[in-house]
């Protein structure tokens, strides 16, 4: 009799409900996948193939197949909640060894280490290379991210970037220079440097156009004031350690800009160590970069420089590629570490080991590890979560036609059994 393709069809359609149950159970579980079952037909097979007649002996579970659909994105008010938009794994370090995660639930333990709601290490690459604006231009050290909670030292300014842009219709001045004297010199402007202790200098710099050669302007700079000579006997500080070659020390700094307007010559400086009371000896590399000379004005386009005070770690960002920023009380933003997001070439062979994390197998592949948005990984976004991919309303569709399924194999048992029943009590 035909019992074992009811049976069959029973333990599918109970395999079936198993999972449509646990995917509706984790509508609200953050980072969830959902999955569906695979089935198959049976057949019984002969060494020299199967008869025309078989009817088969039912239905038998292949696959628990996970899909890896992208979730909605919901915000929340933590801004160390991480989501995912895009392909991407999480790496996570625990006990258990490396897993992996949609769920981007995190937070800070007492050693300001970035870990899940469930403890597991985040990894991420915790050595930053940085620019003097700050940028990230390298990274190292694949680890487990952790912040340093006390807060950043002092820096000294080292680099100071100053675009400008200076009248080509100004004229030039007929007496000698002086910083006291407004009539020899055609633009002023200031900016704020800061020694190893943190304290803050005011670097003054003054712009006079020079008679001759054409399109030529001398560059000069006090700092702390305009007292006469040069650091430590005065203010002035000495822009001409460059071209000592060919023009005396203490001069001002030379730029010639092109008859189009553009900086030819000059576009940097270094000024001859100064020493700040009770601080380390001051060289800054000067930056004159993408300055013009056009008609309309003196101005500053932009300024920068990588100086700054000391400061209390005061909150923490993260970017959509994945740098985590501290936010200072000085006011300082500084990269400190960079998430990573893993890929692989086949993760529906990933084995799910609960609390929304997964193992990788040879099956799945190797590990891909990038930054977020390199590759094939998807961006990242702070302060919101991944939501779960199931889809509530077709899977409540699918518990009604699992449950008929599970209906309809009952029936054919009782059938079966119906039938058998009549040939017993044949006689």
């Amino acid at each position: 009799m035909g019992f074992q393709q009811g049976l069959s069809g029973l333990n599918a359609a109970s395999k079936n409900l198993d999972v449509i149950s646990n995917n509706i159970a984790n509508v609200g579980t953050v980072g969830f996948k959902s999955s569906r079952a695979e089935f198959a037909d049976v057949y019984a097979t002969a060494t020299f193939g199967a008869g025309d007649l078989q009817s088969g002996l039912g239905a038998q579970t292949v696959s628990v197949a996970q899909q890896f659909t992208q979730g909605g994105l919901s915000v929340t008010n933590n801004p160390l909640d991480v989501a995912i938009s895009g392909s991407g794994f999480f790496r996570l370090s625990g006990e258990g060894g490396t897993t992996y995660t949609r769920s981007g639930q995190f937070r800070l333990d007492k050693e300001g280490f970035l870990v899940t709601n469930t403890g597991e290490n985040v990894t991420g690459y915790t050595q930053l290379t940085l620019d003097s604006a700050f940028n990230v231009v390298g990274t190292t050290s694949l680890g487990n991210v952790q912040i340093d909670l006390d807060g950043i030292n002092a820096q000294a300014t080292s680099d100071l970037s100053l675009n400008l842009n200076l009248d080509a219709a100004a004229v030039a001045p007929t007496v000698a220079f002086s910083p006291t004297t407004s009539t020899s010199y055609n633009y002023s402007t200031s900016v704020t440097v800061f020694d190893s202790l943190g304290s803050e200098h005011s670097i003054q710099y003054y712009f006079r156009k020079e008679v001759a050669p054409d399109n030529t302007w001398s560059a000069y700079a006090y700092m702390d004031g305009t007292a006469t000579g040069l650091w430590p006997v005065g203010d002035q500080l000495d822009l001409n350690l460059l071209n000592t070659s060919t023009l005396p020390a203490g001069g001002a700094h030379t730029m010639t800009f092109s008859s189009a307007g553009n900086l030819i010559t000059g576009t940097s400086a270094t000024n001859a160590s100064v020493t700040p009371p009770g601080a380390a000896p001051l060289i800054i590399a000067m930056d004159f970069t993408g300055s013009s000379q056009y008609s309309g004005g003196s101005g500053i386009n932009s300024v920068s420089q990588n100086g700054f005070q000391s400061g209390n770690l005061v909150g923490l960002s993260i970017g959509d590629d994945g740098v985590i920023a501290g936010r200072y009380s000085n006011g300082v933003t500084q990269p400190l570490q960079q998430l990573v997001l893993v890929t692989f070439r086949n993760p529906q062979s990933m084995i799910p080991v609960g609390q929304n994390q997964w193992v990788s197998t040879i099956d799945a592949g190797a590990e891909t590890i990038n930054n977020p948005g390199e590759g094939v990984a998807g961006l990242v976004q702070a302060g919101s979560v991944e939501d779960s991919n199931t889809d509530l309303t077709g899977e409540l569709v699918n518990l009604i036609v699992a449950q008929r399924l599970y209906q309809a194999n009952a029936q054919t048992i009782s059938a079966q059994s119906t039938i058998l029943q009549t040939l017993v009590n044949l006689r």
